[in-house]
């Protein structure tokens, strides 16, 4: 039985029907309300703007993620590479096809393993990269406009607690433990636990 309160008024499946017409008015507000829905027309808002902003680039959203991770980490292989941008098989290999058809990527048999291709930037993908950071930020401020400074950091906050915490329900969920990774330095890496306090990763 699916139970939602609407208004102090709870509403089961059953007695939907003998609700008025108002009050069924009143469920879609609930409706509009809900988290995923709110999550759902916020992708549909940001992928819009990114489209309009990098319009002259001809480049997607996905196109550019998967660039940017194979740009900042020559000789990626695709494994890896779907593991840190969280895209399954049959949406990494789409991705990759339309990159290399555009000259931005190259890809090559490894010499120590033949059944990894190592994935690089072109000289024409890494100006692309170039080219779409300010176009990037541009995105992030429209996005975030109708926030305060204060209330930007507080969303980015626990927008990034949702996607970590419930990372494992994704369809294609992302290795965290491959963010997580430094190269060795002083002070050791930190990640923000529940709490807010700060301690470094277990190794």
């Amino acid at each position: 039985m699916i139970v939602a309160n609407v208004n102090a008024v709870i509403v089961t499946d059953d007695a939907f029907t003998l609700l008025t017409r108002s009050e069924r008015r009143m469920s879609l507000n609930l409706f509009y309300s809900r988290a995923g829905h709110l999550i759902r027309r916020l992708n549909q808002i940001s992928v819009a703007i990114f489209l309009e902003e990098t319009a002259d680039l001809g480049l997607t959203s996905v196109q550019y993620a998967a660039l940017n991770v194979i740009e900042r980490k020559p000789g990626i292989d695709q494994v890896t590479l779907s593991n840190m941008v969280a895209f399954d098989k049959t949406t990494l290999v789409k991705v990759l096809n339309r990159l290399a058809e555009k000259g931005l990527i190259t890809r090559k048999i490894s010499a120590s393993d033949r059944r990894r291709h190592e994935l690089k930037a072109t000289t024409k993908g890494r100006d692309i990269i170039r080219k779409i950071i300010p176009m990037i930020d541009r995105c992030e401020q429209r996005i975030l406009a109708p926030l305060d400074l204060d209330d930007r950091r507080k969303f980015l906050e626990i927008a990034s607690r949702l996607v970590q915490v419930n990372n494992v329900y994704s369809r294609a969920p992302m290795k965290l433990e491959l963010l997580e990774r430094r190269t060795r330095s002083k002070k050791p890496a930190t990640y923000e636990t529940f709490g807010g306090k700060r301690r470094a990763p277990k190794r």
